[in-house]
Parts: structure tokens; C-alpha cells; sequence
């Protein structure tokens, strides 16, 4: 596992021993940058569930501010700091040690790009969303990708969030949801 492009490119990361943690592939991985390739530069990350810290590494390469990278696994927290380490962007990182789901409830900053990348069978994606969304922690404008089984359907948000698209990369499926800002509130008024 590499980093794909940036500061970082071509740098090797450590992966987590077992079956509990899967890595996003390369495919995936690519097709998700296609999509955030444009709204990177100088934003707020959070790579929830983080694993292995790829995905929040991956975008402070491409130039992302600061990420926060959670989870609840020691050894995926050691794992994440010594990635950072050898791709030297611990400085604009945070490593959480934590259940995610908490971390969500005591946030107090907003991000502009959300991560979700939960073990598929725990049955956390639908929640972390919804909490996202309840505790308004997405900034303006700002995005979340959930990667997800093809076959699975997320539920849509209340505005100002919106479902903007879901892209499939064989059995991996990418949702996309949307922050909107006061536009849709200033359309209503004229």
C-alpha cells in the first residue's frame, strides 16, 4: 500500500495484521480522489475509523490543512502515528485513540471533507452519518464519502446536507453527500 500522488507519492505505508482492518484498494482509492481531487487544498480532514491512516494520508499529501485520523483499535492507532511518521505529515496531523462514534458526539470543529470507512459488518455507517448530520459537524460546502458495499443504499439527509452521488468500482460502492451553504436559503427568500 502506497501513497498514490503528492508530497508523500510512492511512499510505502504499514497495514494492520488480520482481517479486521481492510484497506481501501488501489481502485477505490483512486476513483475516491477523482472525486475529491478539486476540493483538497488547504481543507479540514477527518478520517473516521481510520485503520491504517491511509485515506486522511492520502489527502495531506494532496495538500489537505490538517486531518484528524480516529480509532478505537491500539494497534491502528500506533500503526496510523508511525505512517505519519514515515510519510513526515505528522505535523498537520491529530490521532485520536477512541470510539468513534463518542468522538462524533464531543466534537466541537467542523471539517470540510468526512471519511467514513467503518468495518462493513459492524453496522456503523448509517450512524456515524446520521450523527454527522444531528451534531452538524460538516463545514460549509464541505463533503462526505462513505465507502460502502455496492449493494447497500444510504439513506438520504435533511438540507442543508443532500446524497449527491454514488459511484461503484466493482463490489466497493463511494456515496457522496453534500453540505450545502445559505444559497438554498437565499433561492427561497426571492
Amino acid at each position: 500500500m502506497r501513497v498514490i500522488t503528492g508530497s508523500a507519492r510512492g511512499r510505502r505505508l504499514g497495514e494492520l495484521e488480520g482481517m479486521e482492518t481492510r484497506p481501501t484498494t488501489d481502485r477505490v482509492k483512486e476513483g475516491m480522489f477523482n472525486i475529491l481531487q478539486f476540493d483538497l487544498e488547504g481543507r479540514r480532514v477527518l478520517d473516521l475509523f481510520a485503520g491504517t491512516g491511509q485515506l486522511g494520508i492520502e489527502c495531506l499529501s494532496r495538500g489537505a490543512a490538517s486531518a484528524v485520523f480516529v480509532d478505537r483499535r491500539a494497534d491502528a492507532v500506533k500503526l496510523i502515528k508511525q505512517n505519519l511518521k514515515a510519510t513526515d505529515l505528522q505535523d498537520r496531523a491529530r490521532v485520536v485513540a477512541g470510539d468513534s462514534m463518542e468522538y462524533l458526539k464531543s466534537l466541537g470543529e467542523k471539517f470540510d471533507i468526512i471519511l467514513l470507512d467503518p468495518p462493513y459488518a459492524a453496522g456503523l455507517l448509517e450512524p456515524a452519518i446520521a450523527h454527522i448530520a444531528r451534531f452538524d459537524i460538516l463545514a460549509t460546502h464541505g463533503i462526505i464519502v462513505a465507502e460502502h458495499p455496492a449493494g447497500r443504499t444510504l439513506p438520504a439527509l435533511e438540507p442543508p446536507y443532500r446524497l449527491h452521488r454514488t459511484y461503484r468500482y466493482g463490489k466497493i460502492g463511494l456515496t457522496v453527500y453534500r453540505r450545502s451553504g445559505n444559497e438554498e436559503i437565499e433561492e427561497s427568500i426571492s
